[in-house]
């Protein structure tokens, strides 16, 4: 008798193993699929994949998939064509979509980063800097309308430095080829997200002078968005994506940049672990990532002042429109 007890174990466990298999199949099958197109893949993002990696989606019942789309103008587009059905971006473009007259615009309804992300990087080593050290230079800017160039510039303004005639930005590059373009000799500074600004540092071809974020002030920098008939017809969706995006955010506020490190390191595998770890603590050190998904009118505000300021908004949209805090909670 004996002899079958190994054999019988042994089948039961395999048995077990499958109907576990196959439950956690239905489980997978009973959430909901929702797309969301990121504009840039980037570590300034840290509460989204934290929120990815350790199920707080699932745990809502939704199953989501990342998509890279380059551009906030591309990820608008690819929310609105019904492609993907939440977009992370920049607050300005569902502003330019409203303002064209867009009949089922975008609605932002969570926000994830409340600064600019991207860092100054001198070709020169400077001591003490200040924005004074870019008159008369080339920086490499990003593209014209995007709101990493429009903070650039309202900045600049807000030192009393003339960007058009005191500073030479260059909005010729591709977001995409800026580190690249700065590699091959090209401007004197840089705007960089990471991890392309610790890379440039460690390679040897610049340093890091200043944090563009602290310089611009707080705004809605990426916030999703959803077509407002999205909205209006998944609130459940919409109620459960929120609540997730809000574990992401409450996880990286109460654990440290080690431990946040370890959870998001599968998504940056070209990254190193200490890399990692240093990057994630810049963005700590810069007050990142808003605590609450809620977005205040004055934010909403300031990211149109940039815009206007850019020369790139002809009028304000209407922030009741524009913005819907029905499932974040208040700062």
């Amino acid at each position: 008798m004996k002899k079958y007890i190994i054999p019988i174990i042994i089948i039961i466990l395999i048995v077990g193993i499958i109907i576990i298999s196959l439950l956690f199949k239905n489980n997978n099958n009973n959430l909901t699929k929702v797309k969301v197109a990121e504009v840039t893949h980037s570590i300034f993002y840290a509460p989204q994949y934290v929120a990815h990696a350790l199920g707080y989606f699932e745990e809502e019942g939704l199953d989501v998939e990342l998509l890279l789309v380059p551009g906030a103008d591309k990820v608008a587009s690819a929310v609105l064509s019904g492609d993907v059905q939440i977009g992370l971006c920049g607050s300005e473009a569902t502003i330019y979509i409203y303002n064209q007259g867009q009949e089922d615009y975008l609605i932002n309804f969570s926000a994830l980063t409340k600064r600019d992300g991207s860092f100054i990087v001198s070709r020169e080593k400077i001591d003490n800097f200040t924005l004074e050290d870019l008159k008369g230079k080339t920086i490499i800017g990003g593209r014209i309308g995007g709101m990493p160039e429009m903070t650039l510039e309202w900045t600049l303004k807000q030192a009393g430095i003339d960007p058009k005639t005191d500073v030479n930005i260059d909005t010729s590059i591709e977001f995409a080829a800026m580190s690249g373009a700065f590699i091959g000799g090209n401007g004197d500074f840089v705007s960089l997200f990471e991890p392309n600004a610790l890379q440039l540092e460690k390679q040897g071809y610049g340093y890091v002078v200043a944090s563009l974020g602290e310089l611009g002030g707080v705004v809605p920098y990426t916030s999703y968005n959803t077509k407002k008939s999205y909205f209006d017809n998944n609130p459940e969706i919409i109620e459960k994506f929120t609540k997730a995006i809000q574990k992401g955010l409450d996880y990286v506020h109460n654990h440290n940049s080690s431990e946040i490190a370890d959870i998001i390191l599968d998504y940056f595998p070209d990254t190193s672990r200490d890399d990692l770890e240093t990057i994630i603590q810049r963005y700590k050190d810069n007050d990142s990532w808003f605590e609450t998904t809620y977005i205040t009118e004055d934010n909403f505000n300031h990211i149109q002042e940039i815009a206007e300021s850019a020369g790139q908004l002809d009028k304000r949209a209407p922030y009741d429109k524009l913005v819907n805090n029905k499932y974040s909670k208040n700062e």
